[in-house]
């Protein structure tokens, strides 16, 4: 399936540039894409969200995605969606805003083995030289279309008016694109709907100067069924880091969602199946409330990883009282099905089709679906360190296949990362 109708499925596209060029590229195996990251802030809030997944779903289909801290950028500052100049940052602030963003975006992405790229444009825009810049790159932009941009218009229509620094950026934007395209084979940029101006000012900039076609996706602003941004709460924003949101307030925003947001929200910041959030829709009551707890279970997981999401959903139970999940409500979730209260029951559950265990499954692949690695090769390492392990027997090769021979006398079967995280996983006939 090609990516581009997964994201369009879920809800991710708004507007793309040249459409079947788009597609026919995205049905190569291997495309990359980037997509900016503005490190203002040492934590990415929510309302970064839709850009990380959507290249997380890029990576999960077989294409490369580059984040890009805009660590040059950060010292000129984005007008694109403000009324008044960003306060510009200090190179000092910008590197340690930077790590903070590196290691959030690491639970989403896998990096090892250049399977995803973190980079930084003041690599390459602290080193232009302004004359030749200007000759090189700033004569192939037009004043008149710059100025017709959204990001601009806004900007000259306010009482500050839009400074000289800011007029670059879109100049600067386009260049990271032919950097990236011209050094990473680069092909598409991603955003936010106030990015479109920019990227397609990328779009051309590599015409232009390569003679060839780049793509560009933009993504609708989120905003909850009552039309407020997403991530805002009477307490402020809701952060990725933990130390500016807790995993358990984490947890609280998203089991907290409006019941016309929820099968959306399943859609947008959880990898679950959609036609398992299809059948969402038709819920309501005790059952709904259900499925706001595998979101806010999943999306939890997702950020802060499956230990965490489990000690926020024990949390609360204890505070608000406990909730069993029923397994036909998101099956695949790894949300506790059990009592939260009962040992036995703690441990994440999730269920396994037959047909796929009977075909069998590489243990690396499954540690990593049920949440016990965040990657791939995370699982692998775990393996090759002799932390894993099925119904108590460690796992001894990268190459073993999980099979039919592998349940219990329950007929389940039980994975272990280390000393202290389980998970199990029952068998649908």
């Amino acid at each position: 399936m090609n990516v581009l109708d997964i994201l369009q499925e879920r809800g991710f596209i708004e507007r793309t540039t040249h459409d079947q060029e788009l597609r026919d590229c995205l049905d190569q195996p291997g495309s990359t894409c980037y997509i900016g990251f503005d490190p203002t802030a040492a934590s990415l809030h929510i309302g970064s969200l839709v850009p990380i997944m959507s290249l997380a779903h890029m990576q999960r289909q077989g294409h490369r995605p580059i984040a890009l801290i805009g660590g040059g950028t950060g010292m000129v500052g984005d007008p694109s969606g403000k009324t008044e100049m960003r306060q510009l940052l200090t190179p000092k602030t910008l590197k340690e805003n930077s790590a903070g963003i590196k290691r959030q975006l690491s639970h989403f992405l896998d990096f090892s083995e250049g399977k995803a790229l973190l980079l930084n444009n003041a690599d390459w825009l602290t080193k232009l030289k302004y004359i030749p810049f200007l000759r090189d790159i700033g004569r192939h932009f037009s004043v008149n279309r710059m100025i017709k941009a959204e990001s601009y218009k806004i900007r000259l229509d306010s009482e500050e008016g839009l400074t000289f620094i800011e007029f670059n950026y879109m100049v600067l934007q386009a260049y990271d694109f032919l950097e990236l395209f011209e050094h990473h084979d680069c092909k598409i940029q991603m955003g936010g709907s106030d990015q479109w101006g920019n990227i397609v000012a990328g779009v051309e900039l590599v015409r232009r100067v390569c003679q060839a076609t780049v793509f560009g996706i933009t993504f609708p602003l989120i905003t909850t069924s009552s039309g407020d941004k997403m991530g805002k709460t009477a307490k402020g924003a809701i952060w990725l880091d933990a130390a500016k949101t807790s995993p358990y307030d984490y947890y609280q925003y998203w089991v907290n969602t409006d019941d016309k947001d929820v099968s959306r929200f399943l859609a947008l910041f959880t990898f679950l199946p959609m036609e398992e959030i299809s059948r969402i829709e038709k819920l309501s009551g005790s059952n709904l409330n259900d499925a706001k707890a595998v979101l806010a279970f999943e999306a939890t997981r997702l950020a802060h990883g499956n230990q965490e999401a489990v000690h926020a959903y024990q949390a609360a139970a204890s505070m608000f009282g406990a909730r069993k999940i029923a397994h036909d409500i998101l099956p695949s979730s790894t949300i506790p099905r059990g009592d939260p209260n009962a040992d036995d029951e703690t441990v994440p559950s999730s269920i396994l089709d037959a047909e796929i265990l009977k075909a069998g499954i590489p243990a690396f692949k499954l540690f990593h679906q049920v949440g016990l690695a965040n990657s791939g090769g995370a699982a692998r390492r775990l393996i090759q360190q002799g932390g894993a392990y099925i119904n108590g027997a460690r796992v001894e090769s990268i190459d073993y296949t999980v099979t039919s021979a592998d349940l219990d006398a329950q007929q389940a079967i039980v994975l272990r990362s280390g000393k202290k995280r389980y998970h199990k996983i029952e068998i649908k006939n």
